[in-house]
C-alpha cells in the first residue's frame, strides 16, 4: 500500500495536481492538509471517477484537513480526543480528521502554525500538541500514521538556515520537545531513513525564489506505531510537485511525502 500527505494549500484550486499525482504515483491513500473549504465545496467528482474515496472536514476558507482513499474509509473521525479549540469562545478547527484504510488508522493533521513566539496563537500550537500525544498514546498498540504539516523543524538540519529562525515559530525548544515526546512515547519518523542529505525539504515559502534556491523547511512528516514503522519498505519527497516548472498551473507552497507498505 501507497500512502501520502501533502498541504495542497486548497483543493480547489490545485484538483488537476492532486487527480495527477494520485494517478502519476499510484497512490491508495492520501492526506490531504489546508483544503480551504466546507465539505460540499469540495470538487471530488473527478476523484470519485478514479474510484477514490472522500472524507473531510472543513469550516471556512482556513484550514480544512481531508482523506482520499481507494482501500476503504472507515470509522471516520473528526477531530482527536481533546483537541482543544483557538479564540474567545474557544472554536475546535478542522485540523485532524482520522479514517482506517485497508487496515491502517490514518490521521491527516494540520497542527497550528503558532504564528510567533509571544503571540496566543503559539500557546494554543503547544496545547494542541499536547493534547495530540496524549491521544496518541491510547494508539501505540495499532497500526496508526500521524501524518501532515507538523509546522515544525526537529533538527537543524530541516531548515535552510536556522540562525534566520533565531526569533520565530517552528525551531524554538518548546516546539522540537513537542515533536520529541511522540518519538519517546515510540512513534517513528518513517520517512528520515529513505530522506537524508541535502534533500529533506518539503516547503519552500513563494517569497524570493525559495524553491529555486533550495531554501526550504522541512515540515511535513509520517510518524507510525512501531507496528506500522516495521512495516515501511520506501519513502520519498516528491520536489516535482513543488517545481513551478513542473505540471498545470501554480504549485502549493508543500510537497508531497510518500511511504510505501509491505
Amino acid at each position: 500500500m501507497r500512502i501520502a500527505t501533502w498541504n495542497v494549500n486548497s483543493l480547489r484550486t490545485r484538483i488537476d495536481r492532486v487527480e495527477a499525482f494520485l494517478q502519476r504515483h499510484d497512490i491508495d491513500v492520501l492526506a490531504v492538509q489546508e483544503t480551504k473549504a466546507r465539505e460540499e465545496q469540495l470538487p471530488i467528482m473527478g476523484l470519485n471517477s478514479l474510484g477514490y474515496e472522500v472524507a473531510a472536514a472543513g469550516y471556512s476558507q482556513w484550514n480544512g484537513v481531508a482523506i482520499i482513499s481507494r482501500v476503504g474509509l472507515e470509522d471516520v473521525a473528526v477531530g482527536f480526543p481533546g483537541q482543544p479549540g483557538f479564540g474567545d469562545p474557544a472554536e475546535v478547527e478542522a485540523r485532524a480528521i482520522a479514517a482506517t484504510c485497508g487496515g491502517v488508522r490514518v490521521w491527516s493533521l494540520y497542527v497550528p502554525n503558532g504564528r510567533k513566539p509571544d503571540d496566543p496563537h503559539y500557546v494554543y500550537k503547544l496545547e494542541w500538541l499536547a493534547r495530540l500525544r496524549e491521544a496518541a498514546q491510547e494508539w501505540r498498540g495499532d497500526d496508526v500514521a500521524l501524518v501532515g504539516d507538523w509546522n515544525i523543524c526537529p533538527t537543524d538540519e530541516d531548515v535552510f538556515d536556522v540562525k534566520q529562525f533565531a526569533k520565530s515559530t517552528h525551531v524554538t525548544p518548546p516546539e522540537r520537545a513537542a515533536f520529541a515526546g511522540f518519538l519517546d512515547d515510540g512513534y517513528v519518523d518513517v520517512v528520515r531513513p529513505h530522506a537524508p542529505g541535502p534533500d529533506v525539504y518539503t516547503y519552500w515559502d513563494y517569497y524570493r525564489q525559495r524553491f529555486e534556491r533550495n531554501r526550504g523547511l522541512r515540515i511535513d512528516f509520517v510518524l507510525g506505531t512501531p507496528s506500522f514503522a516495521a512495516r515501511v519498505t520506501g519513502a520519498f519527497i516528491d520536489r516535482d510537485e513543488r517545481d513551478p516548472a513542473q505540471g498545470t498551473g501554480a504549485p502549493s507552497d508543500h510537497a508531497p511525502v510518500v511511504v510505501d507498505l509491505g
